[in-house]
């Protein structure tokens, strides 16, 4: 299943990615590093991204 949403907790070295499918069943869950984070994201295709949290 393609990922169509993202969560992204933001902080100030280490953060929480979280990705979901059509039926919200996860499909990736990654602890990233700072320097990680837009490498990753550029391996996505274009879906939507918010932060998580309160």
């Amino acid at each position: 299943m393609p990922i169509v949403t993202i969560g992204l907790d933001l902080a100030k070295s280490v953060f929480q990615l979280h990705a979901i499918d059509e039926q919200g069943a996860v499909i990736v869950r990654k602890r990233l590093t700072r320097g990680q984070v837009l490498p990753t994201l550029e391996k996505i295709p274009p879906c939507l991204i918010g932060p998580t949290g309160p």
